[in-house]
């Protein structure tokens, strides 16, 4: 084997700006809402950051926050690439949620898996002491049993496991890696969302603190020739600074 397949992919896997609903609290999975102005600020600095390197591919989550990151992350770059986009690179589904206020669904989930409160839920969760798979199932058994602010309302059941979020997140950034591989290799652009980030570095192996990621963080994974993922950073705000 050789040609093609002998270069590892660098995976740049971001976060998008900040949204109208992460300003005022409000779960946002596969709803969407547009990029504030300090959005789209930092999602530019990220691109003035990244620009220095040279990109093979740009790819998003269908959303449009996703999306609208991706394309200002690129309007620093000397040739933007088209962007395409994948449905596996969604945020977690929160079905009766979305929309709902972030701690109502939180407290929710604390009083389900036996939390005293969203307090005590995310100190547990900084702790180590429940991961992403824990959060993301215990909001799903609460969504199933409705939530008092739509009384009435029954779950339409697509609220979205740990597994079922991990298991596509991890098809689709082997499919992005694996057709910038038969190209070659090289640095790609991958724009998604953090719980499903998070879903993914913990279905990787990944045993950093647990951490929620920051808009417009990069999240660095290398694709390596024999088909593995290497987590290399988390988190990381060094281009948006860099792009200030």
């Amino acid at each position: 084997m050789g040609g093609a397949w002998g270069a590892d992919v660098m995976l740049y896997v971001t976060r998008h700006g900040k949204t109208m609903f992460n300003t005022v609290e409000r779960a946002q999975g596969w709803s969407d809402t547009p990029l504030t102005p300090a959005g789209v600020a930092v999602a530019e600095q990220l691109g003035r950051g990244l620009q220095p390197l040279n990109f093979v591919a740009a790819w998003s989550s269908d959303a449009g926050r996703a999306r609208e990151t991706a394309r200002l992350i690129m309007k620093a770059w000397k040739t933007p690439l088209p962007l395409k986009e994948h449905k596996g690179l969604r945020e977690v589904c929160f079905g009766l949620f979305e929309g709902d206020l972030d701690r109502n669904m939180m407290e929710a989930a604390a009083r389900q898996g036996g939390y005293a409160s969203e307090e005590a839920l995310l100190e547990a969760f900084s702790a180590g002491k429940i991961n992403m798979d824990g959060v993301i199932d215990i909001i799903k058994e609460t969504e199933a049993s409705g939530t008092s602010s739509l009384k009435g309302i029954k779950s339409s059941g697509e609220a979205e496991s740990y597994q079922q979020v991990a298991r596509r997140m991890l098809e689709s950034m082997t499919e992005i890696a694996q057709k910038a591989q038969q190209q070659g290799g090289g640095n790609v652009l991958v724009v998604s969302h953090g719980m499903a980030i998070s879903s993914l570095l913990l279905a990787l192996g990944d045993k950093s603190p647990n951490q929620w990621l920051e808009n417009a963080s990069v999240t660095l994974l290398r694709y390596t020739d024999s088909g593995k993922f290497v987590v290399e950073t988390v988190n990381d705000m060094q281009y948006v600074k860099a792009g200030l």
